[in-house]
């Protein structure tokens, strides 16, 4: 059967357009996760809106399921890698990667899948850096529509990266094409940035789903400030973060502080840098002391609190600095780093690099820090209560010293809850290691489900049972799928949307 597809797409689209090959098919079906590798049926590359429609047609006729995609830069969460063997994986990326539109007056971009962090800030420095993109820490070569459409999230004041998103293009399952918000009406100028036009609010459906792709869309950006000044903060004990957290909230119920604001713990921070000392097969849970040590080392602490200010001048901000300063530093615990101290320090200079809109690598240094490029993302969201949030760290760090991996974490904080990014670097190589980092994903989500803090971004290995936890959604989002795609031509259980 797809080999009939495969050949009507080569029909309509071109030899080119097609790849069935075994080195195609083993780096499209590589992952980091402790499932393995999924391998595709082949790939596809279209280049327009109106290629993915025929692709889109073609499958339907043809009973394949596809795996759109655009960069596969979602580390640790499943990369080009398809939630189920056989899938085609529709590669938005390699050829569909144009700015479209870009308005400096309003503050936005048209672009297409395989528009880079990297591109789209280019794009901005070589128009004058008039405007500043909002990056993750994450690969700098991640598509900026595919972090959105996955609620990936970023860390300046414009961190929601799905909601900043407007006049959606979307190819439906029957090849038909919906175009969200005032796109409706045909030759809308308001398409990319009014989010609150007539009728219902569509976007939504098309976030961590399989009811339709999305090729091109606007990302809305925020003026570049003409200064920008990071500080941070470590702090030395592990059971600081209650009275972190505490003053975290404060500071974001405000909106005192623009950015969003991190606290990072040691080992999130000097693994950027570091590897495991002595690593060997069979190792646990780094011990406390050379933890310590490392903890020195780099100047995180136990925890490292990070943000910034925006403003007119240096001079400018001086005072808002200062304010923060005053915060912390009554806890008689805190070690103030300046903004100068930052940009010389490089586990540090991440976050500046973040706060500033500037795609860094310099994070990925985490996927080092034990061999055999094991990673897996764990999300859970934490109350911005100090107490809770230290309840949150004595469980993790439980589970995870138990099954004998680092407590690698940042909390990523707004004004009422923050995104508590696990990530658990393993050896991939290791049959033992990957065996226990299975168990240790599974006690984590059951421990957090437990006490009513479920999981958000999922990896693709574990979508589907996700999704069978949640019986409520499982059954909305099937008559969803059922009514809109019945042949399951997009890309079945994606987030367990069969």
């Amino acid at each position: 059967m797809s080999e009939k597809f495969f050949d009507a797409v080569r029909s309509e689209l071109g030899a080119d357009s097609v790849d069935t090959s075994d080195d195609a098919i083993a780096r499209y079906g590589f992952n980091r996760l402790p499932g393995g590798d999924r391998a595709p049926a082949g790939v596809i590359w279209p280049s327009s809106v109106e290629d993915v429609q025929v692709v889109v047609r073609l499958a339907g006729q043809h009973g394949v399921g596809l795996w759109p995609t655009s960069t596969g830069q979602n580390i640790g969460l499943g990369e080009y890698s398809p939630v189920r063997d056989a899938q085609v994986v529709l590669d938005l990326g390699r050829r569909m990667n144009k700015v479209l539109e870009v308005n400096e007056k309003l503050g936005y971009a048209v672009i297409q899948p395989g528009v880079t962090f990297r591109r789209l800030r280019a794009e901005m420095a070589e128009r004058g850096d008039k405007l500043m993109i909002s990056g993750t820490s994450g690969p700098p070569d991640g598509g900026v529509l595919g972090n959105a459409l996955d609620r990936g999230a970023g860390y300046t004041p414009y961190f929601d990266h799905f909601g900043m998103l407007s006049g959606l293009e979307v190819v439906l399952p029957d090849g038909d094409i919906l175009h969200t918000g005032d796109g409706t009406f045909a030759g809308a100028k308001t398409r990319y940035i009014n989010k609150s036009g007539f009728g219902p609010m569509l976007e939504g459906l098309f976030s961590q789903s399989n009811y339709g792709i999305v090729t091109s869309a606007a990302i809305w950006l925020l003026p570049r400030p003409p200064a920008i000044c990071a500080w941070a903060f470590s702090f030395p004990d592990d059971g600081d973060l209650p009275e972190i957290i505490d003053i975290v909230r404060g500071l974001k119920a405000t909106n005192f502080v623009p950015t969003l604001i991190k606290v990072t713990s040691g080992a999130y921070g000097f693994a950027t840098e570091a590897t495991y000392p002595g690593y060997e097969p069979g190792v646990g849970a780094l011990s406390d002391t050379a933890r310590r040590e490392l903890e020195r080392e780099h100047g995180t602490g136990a925890w490292t609190v990070s943000g910034a200010f925006y403003g007119p001048s240096a001079d400018a901000l001086e005072p808002m600095v200062r304010r923060v300063r005053d915060m912390f530093e009554a806890t008689g615990k805190a070690t103030y780093i300046s903004h100068e101290e930052i940009v010389h320090n490089p586990v540090l200079k991440i976050h500046l690099d973040t706060f500033s809109g500037e795609p860094t690598e310099s994070e990925l240094g985490l996927l080092d820090w034990r061999p055999g490029g094991g990673a897996t993302w764990l999300l859970p969201a934490t109350p911005m209560d100090g107490e809770i949030a230290q309840q949150h760290q004595e469980l993790s760090r439980r589970i995870l010293t138990e099954h004998g991996f680092e407590y690698l974490v940042e909390f990523v904080c707004g004004p009422r809850a923050a995104r508590a990014l696990h990530i658990i670097v393993y050896n991939r190589a290791d049959d033992a290691e990957r065996s226990r980092m299975r168990d240790c994903y599974a006690a984590l989500v059951e421990a957090y489900d437990r006490i009513g803090y479920p999981i958000s971004r999922t990896p693709t290995d574990y979508q589907e049972q996700a999704m069978d936890r949640l019986p409520e959604l499982k059954k909305f989002t099937g008559l969803l799928k059922g009514a809109l795609d019945p042949q399951g031509v997009i890309a079945p259980g994606k987030y367990g949307i069969a």
